[in-house]
């Protein structure tokens, strides 16, 4: 347990610290919360540069790194969607929640024919990366306005995470399509490679 993978893990220890300054019955909760986000954001981006400069890279926070993203990322959208209980924000959720399953299921199984490094992380997801963060940011700390239907009426927070939130749906898309472009020919072979450990779950 080095310091890049105790950040990580700080990073999962946060998840429930944002759940409960979202939910404080408290005027300033909500921005506290949107405040976590946006640490968490950014000791994503420095734990890996810990890693890479001090040589601190191991197999532990190459799977703690992606999960602590995904966490934070799915449970600040369902605290988002639950808020708002609006299609136009519990489409963008479903399909960044479904793109990161799909995507992850892509990789272990790909891992398991030992073509893992065919779907490294292209740039086109690290952009969709930011435009994700930045919108549930904007969203956490525009706080509780109601309608939808009167979106300019909003703050400028809330129209930047709505704009930055449907910039990173067709980003998320996008990239998904790269991910099962690159792993089709395997996905349609008509013959599996050997595989000892397969099941039907």
């Amino acid at each position: 347990m080095n310091i890049a993978n105790l950040l990580t893990s700080f990073r999962i220890l946060c998840i429930p610290l944002l759940v409960f300054f979202f939910y404080l019955p408290v005027s300033w909760g909500q921005t506290t919360a949107a405040l976590i986000f946006a640490v968490v954001g950014w000791t994503d981006w420095f734990d890996g540069w810990v890693a890479r400069k001090f040589n601190m890279q191991s197999p532990l926070g190459e799977f703690l790194d992606p999960v602590a993203d995904k966490l934070m990322v799915a449970a600040s959208l369902v605290l988002l969607v639950e808020q708002h209980a609006t299609i136009w924000i519990a489409a963008p959720a479903l399909v960044i929640i479904s793109r990161e399953i799909t995507v992850s299921a892509l990789r272990e199984w790909m891992a398991e024919y030992g073509e893992r490094s065919a779907i490294k992380v292209v740039y086109v997801a690290k952009i969709k990366t930011l435009m994700q963060l930045s919108a549930i940011f904007f969203l956490l700390l525009a706080g509780n306005e109601a309608e939808v239907t009167a979106l300019f009426e909003h703050s400028w927070l809330y129209i930047w995470g709505y704009i930055f939130l449907y910039i990173a749906v067709g980003l998320t898309l996008w990239s998904m399509y790269i991910y099962l472009k690159v792993t089709w020919p395997l996905l349609a072979s008509a013959e599996l490679k050997d595989q000892p450990n397969s099941n039907d779950n």
